[in-house]
């Protein structure tokens, strides 16, 4: 047993830096790890407080891991939420879809400009490939009504596709997105530096020019 396991916890003397450093050792912990691979102890020892303290603040693991998330999505919704309130005013028909398309994807591709929100991004495209996803509830509960909400608009704004062609059009832009914000510098690599994420203007313009065309498309 170390000092972290022994040492008392006492939540009266604990401040709000404690439990900020705990939630951002465990983004760090669960981005490298995923949910599964991290555990209470590594993010306690990289915070530096006990064990138990962690487990006061967010009882138990599954706590924390959706601290974390709760913690960051907030932020992206409201930016999102922003970008739709900007979409409803606009009249022109194709402003409006590249505005829609802006408002969905720039607020996750910007978590490129930080090392704290790449490490969110690479946390968020591994709890959205994981198959145990479904049962922790945090994708459903905290992202899926403001994608439904964005599904809304598209099809409103799309009204010659179908339904169906939308929501593939709608998938394939999240996968390219997930990919490039999250893919562990895959992109970078396979492109031998051409294509950097943390390039985030490029990355943007790029995306969105490809998933523009995409949509613009007269579906088969």
């Amino acid at each position: 047993m170390n000092d972290l396991d022994r040492a008392e916890v006492s939540p009266e003397k604990d401040d709000l830096g404690a439990r900020a450093r705990i939630l951002a050792a465990a983004e760090e912990v669960f981005a490298q790890f995923g949910y599964d691979g991290g555990s209470l102890r590594q993010v306690a020892l990289k915070a530096e407080v006990p064990v138990g303290l962690v487990s006061y603040h967010f009882k138990g693991k599954l706590g924390l891991y959706r601290a974390v998330f709760e913690a960051r999505v907030p932020s992206i919704v409201e930016q999102r939420l922003a970008g739709l309130a900007l979409v409803d005013l606009e009249t022109d028909p194709d402003r409006k879809l590249e505005l829609l398309v802006k408002s969905l994807l720039v607020p996750m591709l910007r978590l490129r400009l930080t090392e704290q929100g790449r490490k969110f991004a690479q946390l968020l495209f591994r709890e959205v490939m994981d198959p145990g996803s479904a049962e922790r509830d945090i994708i459903r509960s905290l992202i899926n009504p403001v994608s439904v909400a964005f599904m809304t608009r598209f099809r409103e704004v799309l009204p010659d596709r179908k339904d169906v062609s939308v929501d593939w059009g709608y998938g394939a832009m999240m996968g390219a997105m997930l990919y490039i914000i999250g893919g562990a510098g895959r992109l970078k690599s396979v492109t031998e530096g051409r294509a950097d994420p943390d390039d985030v203007q490029a990355a943007t313009e790029n995306l969105v020019s490809f998933v523009l065309a995409g949509l613009r498309r007269r579906s088969p």
